[in-house]
């Protein structure tokens, strides 16, 4: 399969499972779940063939992200998933309950990682100490290791761990908008770089011009179970969004129309909901 038609292509998620392990407050799905179930996600685990035949049509050096709404260490092959991607940059974010459980899949063999702390967790104080084992099992072994604080966390206490901080502004639990603090910055060029360089596929194989939370699956350009990556990132519906936001009118395109990320206006900049 030549790989010559994904260029641009910089960064994937691969969602290896939508199955999650924690009751975030933050979370979009949990709102979704409770508010509009007939919107609710369908859990489950992407087939390892599909894994596997994703990864044979990735360039080298692209970012290879294996999560998506899910939690990606409660996949059941998740190391040999990573080993499939030995020539991209493989990550993952994830909340951290199972690194203890998973260490021996994770450290060596992963790249990078983001571990996930909010504000208000209740479950803050378990996560610390399990973070805390984590860098000691690690030690100076990948996957380099990012804590990414979302919201008003203090960051006195990580310091001890010498790792880089990623902040985080919270933002409306069903997408990326209505940001407390000051919105994401604007690309000189004007156009979202999520869109030019970002492809999402979801454990059923949907694919997405990005990983915004999309509950109603507006995003969709293809299917990974049918087609060709390649196919889809050049396919009619994403060229045709290409040429709106190279116009500054990303306000036509139904995902892009109320999203905030990267700070970038639009037209219509009406949230579907609070």
């Amino acid at each position: 399969m030549p790989v010559e038609g994904l260029s641009g292509l910089a960064n994937i998620n691969i969602e290896l499972t939508s199955r999650c392990n924690k009751n975030c407050w933050i979370c979009g799905r949990r709102k979704v779940e409770r508010e509009m179930p007939e919107l609710a996600l369908k859990y489950g685990d992407m087939p390892f063939d599909l894994v596997k035949k994703i990864a044979r049509q990735l360039p080298p050096n692209v970012v290879v992200q294996l999560h998506n709404n899910g939690e990606p260490l409660l996949y059941s092959e998740f190391g040999r998933a990573v080993g499939l991607f030995k020539k991209q940059i493989t990550n993952i974010v994830t909340n951290g309950k199972l690194l203890i459980d998973k260490a021996d899949e994770i450290v060596g063999n992963l790249d990078t990682m983001a571990i996930s702390v909010f504000e208000n967790d209740p479950e803050a104080e378990e996560q610390f100490k399990i973070i805390e084992q984590f860098f000691k099992i690690k030690g100076d072994v990948k996957p380099f290791t990012i804590i990414r604080l979302n919201g008003d966390v203090k960051e006195d206490r990580y310091r001890k761990f010498c790792s880089v901080f990623a902040k985080r502004t919270l933002h409306s639990a069903m997408g990326s908008f209505k940001y407390e603090k000051a919105s994401p910055t604007v690309p000189e060029i004007g156009i979202c770089l999520d869109f030019l360089h970002h492809l999402a596929i979801n454990s059923l194989g949907e694919v997405s011009i990005c990983v915004r939370f999309d509950p109603k699956r507006v995003g969709v350009i293809g299917n990974a179970n049918t087609q060709f990556l390649d196919e889809i990132w050049n396919g009619e519906k994403r060229m045709q969004w290409l040429e709106m936001h190279k116009a500054g009118k990303r306000g036509k395109i139904p995902l892009c129309s109320f999203c905030e990320f990267w700070g970038v206006p639009t037209s219509a900049n009406k949230s579907p909901s609070k």
